[in-house]
């Protein structure tokens, strides 16, 4: 059965998504639309991604890929029908019923990989008229008329890349997240029909934290969620991730056992801090690295309990780390910060030099760029694993982002 007990036992199995089609499709004039920071070299970005899977494999962790999964997934007809239907069914108001049908007999004519890809690469008008070929339906779509031929009908989703925000394993059961920006919807459907259909899932029926876009307008998003271990959750309240959305998270974990005290950190709402694990990651089994401009002594906190039926009991904490000693039944936690000028630490945490991931106790995975981070944690007795990022950091997400443990030891 997949689990994740802990953010640094060591790390079993994992899923990840080599850039692709998606990628390719980033433009300047719409990288911002899908919620990219810059254009990327694809062939360079493949092969940082494939360094990084290989950093894995060389430890002994198995690695999924994200769209072999869903190809697996989408040679059960009742998946693709599941996923057109989310896709399609509820874009109707914004497609049109014309187009969104059109749309549903192009991609049902594709095969598994080509499903796939396009599901998560976009299809554009040309493509659909391509697919389509001789069998057009007589109806005619105005939306689509007024596309151009490289006009997309279903965007490309460049943030699959970062698997973690999407799906995130907690104890003995899978989050799917409703995610914050709607353009990152599809991604959360993607999930929902691999958990609900791959073989490899759905025969291990795992409790369902939270149900995806059915939780929506409430959001939260897995870098914002760090399993501490010992029945302990971290959650970050930020740009991301709503009151209403942890809330729920916690409650359902209450109410199964699966932890005992959800803490909450409050961020800064701003696009560097996008998530908890953009300032904040578990480093060792009483190790933290902290973005250096943030204060620990001045970041409010709170701690949330089994409570009534219907809600948990909340207390604000006087300090975020030692409540986190006292939830791992520590003495104190180490806080690690680089203690560099303003202008570096800002540079880094920009670069991701807090977004660390754990293959185990006091074995992390840095970006390379991170010059002054990475010879902090190795002064503080962490092995750091250096990875190129130049294309792959060009998204704002770093090592953890990048991936989605299914399976980690205990501490």
């Amino acid at each position: 059965m997949y689990q994740v007990n802990s953010e640094v036992g060591v790390l079993r199995q994992v899923i990840l998504h080599e850039p692709g089609l998606e990628f390719e499709r980033l433009t300047p004039d719409n990288k911002d639309a899908l919620l990219f920071d810059d254009v990327v070299w694809v062939e360079r970005a493949q092969q940082e991604h494939q360094a990084f899977q290989q950093i894995f494999r060389n430890r002994g962790v198995t690695v999924h890929l994200l769209q072999d999964l869903l190809t697996e997934t989408l040679k059960s007809d009742e998946a693709v029908s599941f996923m057109l239907g989310r896709v399609l069914d509820g874009r109707q108001a914004h497609m049109g019923a014309v187009l969104a049908a059109e749309t549903r007999r192009a991609l049902t004519a594709l095969g598994p990989g080509d499903l796939a890809a396009h599901l998560i690469g976009g299809l554009n008008k040309r493509e659909l008229r391509e697919i389509l070929g001789e069998r057009p339906s007589g109806a005619r779509s105005l939306g689509l008329d007024v596309l151009a031929d490289d006009e997309f009908v279903l965007t490309p989703l460049p943030n699959a890349l970062f698997t973690r925000d999407t799906s995130c394993w907690i104890y003995d059961g899978v989050s799917v997240n409703p995610m914050m920006m709607t353009g990152r919807s599809r991604e959360t459907v993607a999930y929902e029909a691999i958990y609900d259909f791959h073989p490899q899932f759905a025969d291990r029926a795992a409790d369902r934290w939270t149900d995806g876009e059915a939780m929506a307008p409430a959001a939260i998003e897995g870098g914002d969620v760090a399993v501490l271990g010992n029945g302990t959750v971290l959650v970050g309240l930020g740009e991301r991730t709503t009151p209403a959305g942890i809330e729920h998270l916690a409650m359902r974990l209450f109410a199964a056992g699966a932890a005992n005290r959800v803490i909450v950190a409050e961020l800064p709402k701003s696009r560097a801090v996008m998530h908890l694990d953009t300032v904040l990651t578990m480093v060792d089994t009483d190790a933290f690295v902290l973005f250096s401009e943030l204060d620990r002594a001045t970041l409010r906190s709170w701690t949330l309990t089994p409570g009534s039926r219907w809600e948990p009991t909340i207390t604000e904490n006087k300090d975020l780390f030692a409540e986190i000693g006292t939830a791992l039944g520590l003495s104190s936690v180490r806080v690690l910060q680089s203690g560099k000028d303003s202008y570096s630490a800002h540079r880094e945490q920009w670069n991701d030099g807090c977004n660390l991931l754990a293959l185990a106790p006091g074995t992390v995975i840095a970006y390379e760029i991170n010059d002054h981070s990475n010879r902090m944690l190795e002064e503080n007795g962490i092995e750091v694993l250096r990875l190129q990022g130049d294309q792959l950091g060009r998204g704002r997400g770093g090592p953890r982002c990048m991936s989605c443990p299914i399976e980690r030891d205990a501490a």
